[in-house]
């Protein structure tokens, strides 16, 4: 089996934390992992988390509110219809950070 990348690891923790409801971007799940410049860092990881981690990947999305995949595609149409399901409001195709992002309140233990 091969060894899984550390900051994957973390990267799939911090989003396993992001409530219900809520959204966080890239780049700040970057930052809680303890990877602030690692915003390609997170999808990478997304793209490799096991499916038996039953993560909300869906709950992550660009720094302008806006789902990452193509508009329209199958991939981007399943992000905005689980977001949709938990609440979550679009408008012209973004999401009010101001409104629905999780500020990151995690654990000391995390790590």
């Amino acid at each position: 089996m091969d060894e899984v990348n550390p900051k994957h690891l973390k990267t799939w923790s911090v989003v396993s934390r992001i409530p219900k409801g809520f959204v966080s971007t890239y780049g700040d799940v970057a930052s809680f992992a303890g990877y602030p410049t690692g915003a390609r860092v997170v999808g990478a990881a997304l793209r490799t988390a096991p499916l038996s981690l039953n993560s909300p990947w869906y709950r992550v999305i660009n720094a302008r509110g806006k789902i990452s995949f193509p508009a329209g595609g199958d991939k981007s149409l399943k992000q905005k219809e689980c977001l949709e399901a938990e609440g979550m409001v679009f408008v012209s195709g973004i999401v009010n950070l101001k409104h629905y992002a999780w500020t990151g309140h995690l654990d000391s233990e995390l790590w």
